[in-house]
């Protein structure tokens, strides 16, 4: 599951800059690098959303420690 959390948090980071490159400077990095809107920048898309998602809805779970700790609010105790 980390693996997976920190995919998806680097891919929403990765879309993060490329919105900001767009709102900045009116660069979309992604359809540079992979055509504007071909399969693959396509791909890249969808896996940023799906990232986003994935990332909103684990943003708050605590890991599970060997002492099985409580999580209140995001914060382990």
């Amino acid at each position: 599951m980390n693996i997976l959390k920190y995919t998806a948090f680097a891919l929403v980071l990765i879309g993060a800059l490329n919105w900001g490159l767009i709102g900045l400077f009116n660069f979309d990095l992604v359809a540079a690098l992979f055509g504007d809107m071909t399969i693959l920048s396509r791909i890249v898309y969808s896996l940023v959303g799906i990232s986003a998602v994935i990332t909103g809805a684990t943003i708050h779970k605590c890991e599970i420690t060997e002492k099985n700790e409580s999580c209140e609010y995001g914060h382990c105790h």
